[in-house]
């Protein structure tokens, strides 16, 4: 994550998932894997997982994120920045 990470420009705004066919299925991936995540939450604290797995998770997330970002800048693509409405 943080090889890919050096290679990018600092994230100033959020970010939309853009960036061509690859990038936005790691941004996919990425949103799967958090809803994943936040059922994982519950499990944890009911003692039905253990906390690694949600830690697993939250990491995979990481990695997607800056992995879709990678990406993108690799194909030459430009992400899209999110635009607040008027």
């Amino acid at each position: 994550i943080d090889e890919m990470d050096k290679e990018l420009p600092p994230l100033k705004n959020f970010i939309l998932p853009s960036g061509g066919v690859e990038s936005a299925a790691l941004h996919l991936a990425r949103t799967v894997c958090r809803r994943a995540e936040r059922s994982v939450v519950g499990l944890v604290r009911s003692g039905a997982a253990d906390a690694p797995a949600q830690r697993f998770l939250n990491r995979l997330s990481d990695f997607l994120f800056v992995a879709a970002r990678y990406c993108c800048a690799k194909k030459g693509h430009v992400e899209r920045v999110y635009q607040k409405a008027e």
